[in-house]
């Protein structure tokens, strides 16, 4: 909010006199200066001295953004200052405004602070309604920024007619769902049930805002109880928007949805399977929906390659038939979509060139599946068939595959190999010699003689092993189809055994010091122990996370697509 804006709406008077630009500069440097880094760092001390040679600095502006010490301290979250600063201000000093026209509450609403807000409300009760830049509420501010414990305070004080004379109830609305506070969205559609079909000045609704997040099944916090209790209130805030939209008459429905993007395509796109469900109980028949290109939600979801949703299509029985005959532009069949490229961020879902070319292969095969037959090989109007197209398409990114197997594999090799020499060795200059009347080792009656014996052999031959399955991949082909099943098999086994031939190298090694070192102390014995442990965590730390995705994509690839359970279509699955 510019000066002029404050004189047109009557808020000049709210304005702090500007002791930046009152023409002393030496009142800047002494005064300001010091009193907003002093503000800055909650340091009291150093305030009340500057304070009490110029008291009424607390309500003048010491910076260019014309904030006050009150601005400032409350941006910077302090509250043992603020509590300081209160005691010195009177109620009228709590409702200047910086140069964009907010309040120290503003601020405080931006940094979720609740504490900091309270004491501001205290001094003054009227604060927390007192709009900041653009004209926006303190709770409005709270949204836009995330704040949701402010949000929650600050819902308690809400002033609904106000927010509907000024037009901000619905961007209100919006941002609230937007920053996933959905209880409080909740309660908001309670008091006024149509902000359900109410839109923004872009024509969203809060539906549209809905359908673009991602899928809660896909959060990061899946199974702990922040994320299933943000997606419990994800979902019951859908079907109660949703229930508002169905009662209206068909026509007004579809237009509802369509407008001003297609919300099924939406959510498609983002990989929502739980809203396509809530929508798709009551009214099914929106599966047979297509856009502009003629492309139905199987058709975006096999081009965004979101499993979930494609799985669908197996509820359908033979009437998915009819959807795999849908062409698009240039005549491209479902399979010349999926032979395609997705978009970077889903090609990287999966770690490593090689693992993306292999769930590429699948996507493939599966949707080859369920076209006709004459689409296999059917051309588009570039004479393409889907396999043209998929090589074409994937040519760099086989090639890259290739190239991350063949590095991968030679680096293994090295370690393996080297792990190999040393347990070769130590099978012909065991730990404590041997006697020279039979030959036999002089620990050989020794129990941890027997773990050494056992650890470098499993060591040894683990580390061979691994070197032959590395030597394979190397020299593979390097085939479309070898990247589908050979090549991450051969890399998961190869991985394995070079991880327990680590693991057995290095308690070969303690074996070794535990026996040489048999009678001294305890506390050298634990040390040995300790340092080859963390040897193998670090190792293990450093290296596990590529094993896991190597196995979760070997493992779980046969579960990508699989026959649903029937939670849209339940009597036709077939």
């Amino acid at each position: 909010m510019s000066h002029q804006r404050n004189e047109i709406s009557g808020d000049v008077e709210r304005i702090p006199p500007n002791l930046v630009d009152d023409g002393s500069r030496d009142g800047y440097l002494n005064f300001s200066v010091p009193l907003c880094q002093a503000a800055m760092k909650g340091d009291w001390r150093s305030a009340e001295t500057i304070i009490t040679r110029r008291p009424e600095i607390v309500r003048e502006a010491i910076t260019f953004q014309r904030e006050t010490p009150l601005h400032i301290a409350v941006a910077s979250k302090h509250k043992h200052f603020v509590q300081n600063l209160l005691r010195i201000m009177t109620k009228s000093d709590i409702s200047l405004i910086d140069k964009d026209g907010n309040t120290a509450f503003c601020f405080a609403a931006a940094s979720g602070v609740v504490e900091i807000a309270k004491l501001l409300a205290a001094k003054d009760n009227q604060i927390s309604v007192c709009r900041g830049a653009e004209n926006l509420t303190p709770i409005h501010i709270a949204a836009l920024f995330g704040r949701r414990d402010m949000v929650v305070y600050l819902y308690e004080n809400i002033d609904f007619p106000d927010l509907i004379r000024s037009g901000q109830l619905i961007p209100l609305f919006l941002a609230i769902i937007s920053a996933e506070i959905f209880d409080v969205a909740l309660q908001m559609l309670e008091e006024n049930s149509g902000l359900a079909t109410s839109r923004n000045s872009k024509g969203e609704t809060a539906l549209h805002l809905m359908a673009r997040k991602p899928s809660p099944a896909n959060s990061i916090f899946k199974g702990l109880f922040g994320g299933a209790k943000l997606g419990i209130l994800a979902h019951l805030l859908v079907e109660e928007i949703w229930k508002s939209v169905t009662k209206q008459p068909e026509k007004e429905i579809w237009d509802f949805i369509n407008s001003p993007r297609n919300l099924l395509f939406e959510a498609v796109k983002s990989g929502n399977i739980e809203f396509l469900e809530i929508l798709l109980r009551s009214c099914p028949d929106l599966l047979w929906k297509v856009d502009e290109n003629n492309q139905s939600l199987f058709h975006i979801a096999a081009l965004n390659r979101h499993a979930s949703i494609f799985n669908i299509i197996y509820e359908l029985g033979a009437r998915k038939d009819l959807i795999a005959f849908y062409k698009g532009p240039l005549q491209n069949n479902i399979l010349h979509l999926v032979a395609r490229l997705p978009s970077p961020d889903r090609l990287q879902m999966v770690s490593g060139a090689a693992l993306q070319m292999q769930r590429e292969l699948l996507w493939f095969e599966a949707v080859k599946e369920i076209v006709p037959q004459p689409y296999i090989k059917a051309e588009n109007e570039n004479q393409e068939t889907p396999h043209d197209t998929f090589i074409k398409e994937h040519d760099n990114l086989r090639k890259e595959g290739e190239k991350w197997m063949k590095e991968t594999a030679t680096a293994c090799i090295l370690v393996a190999a080297l792990i190999a020499t040393v347990l070769f060795t130590a099978a012909f200059t065991v730990p404590g010699g041997n006697k020279e009347s039979t030959g036999f080792p002089n620990f050989a009656e020794k129990e941890w003689f027997d773990k050494f014996t056992i650890s470098y052999i499993i060591g040894l031959f683990t580390s061979v092993i691994a070197v032959v399955i590395f030597l394979s991949i190397l020299t593979s082909r390097y085939a479309e189809d070898d990247f589908r099943k050979t090549l991450p098999w051969k890399l998961v086994f190869g991985l394995a055994a070079l991880f327990v031939s680590i693991i057995a190298m290095f308690f070969s090694f303690t074996a070794t010091m535990i026996l040489i070192h048999d009678q001294a102390s305890t506390w050298r014995l634990i040390l040995i122990i300790g340092l080859a442990v963390v040897s193998i965590l670090v190792f293990v730390a450093l290296h596990f996370q590529l094993w896991l995705d190597i196995v979760r994509s070997v493992f779980t690839s046969r579960f990508l697509f699989h026959q649903r359970t029937g939670r849209i279509y339940p009597n036709l699955l077939k």
